[in-house]
């Protein structure tokens, strides 16, 4: 229940917007958040990160798994409205009814933001099984983030990322050019899909450089912006918020 509780509590500050209800006067893009994980508590820091980050710019909507059934999404139809679709997943069979919204959201060429475990997204490990009445898709990693989730490194690995110094792109104004530390595993994702620019890498000792952020532009249209940054570390420190919230913009066309 901490995970549906908190959202109550945090909607009437952070979102304008809520499902079921018409707010016609306000233009603003509207990005929808979907937080379904329990690993790294982003139910928790993604509305803390829209409400400090995005909302003069944007409305937003919150969407959480369901506490008494984690494969249906709480509010999803949220998503058929959205601008910017705002995904954090981890391993999350759905109803199939909701993964076919956020299926019907991507093949109408809309753009998405993706963080963290997404790479891994809708689909149980290789010999478990899915629950009943729920949807896997395992290939989106490959066919909508163009990555290669192979796993990652060990915790006691202590990971360094750089932006790719001979890269401009508006998603990296504002972000530190030295290398730093972050908190997080380094996730083992290359090679990437041909097309992708990777704007950020991260290296552990001993070990050849991963990408850690990267866009694309998907075959059928739509643009993709893609971190394996996103663990709780990750929210406090300023230049991956900054690189997070400029995805975002990116993504919806804003300055």
């Amino acid at each position: 229940m901490r995970s549906w509780l908190f959202v109550v509590v945090f909607l009437p500050v952070l979102c304008s917007w809520r499902p079921g209800t018409a707010a016609p006067e306000d233009k603003r893009p509207h990005v929808v958040i979907v937080s379904s994980e329990d690993e790294y508590k982003t139910e928790e820091t993604l509305p803390v990160f829209a409400r400090d980050h995005l909302e003069k710019q944007f409305r937003v909507t919150v969407v959480l798994a369901d506490p008494k059934d984690r494969t249906r999404l709480v509010g999803g139809e949220a998503i058929d409205s959205a601008d910017v679709l705002l995904l954090s997943v981890r391993r999350r069979p759905l109803v199939e009814a909701d993964l076919a919204r956020v299926k019907k959201y991507l093949a109408a060429g809309k753009p998405l933001v993706a963080i963290r475990t997404s790479s891994h997204a809708f689909a149980v490990r290789a010999g478990d099984k899915a629950p009943d009445g729920t949807a896997q898709w395992p290939e989106f990693d490959r066919d909508v983030l163009g990555g290669n989730y192979q796993g990652h490194y060990g915790a006691g690995m202590a990971t360094t990322v750089r932006v790719v110094s001979d890269v401009k792109h508006p998603i990296l104004k504002g972000v530190r050019t030295e290398p730093f530390a972050v908190g997080t595993t380094l996730y083992k994702t290359s090679p990437l899909a041909a097309g992708a620019t990777v704007l950020m890498t991260g290296t552990v000792e001993g070990k050849a450089a991963e990408p850690v952020a990267w866009v694309r532009e998907r075959p059928g249209g739509g643009k993709v912006f893609y971190t394996s940054l996103g663990g709780v570390p990750d929210f406090k420190d300023p230049a991956v918020t900054t690189l997070l919230a400029n995805g975002v913009r990116w993504a919806a066309g804003v300055e």
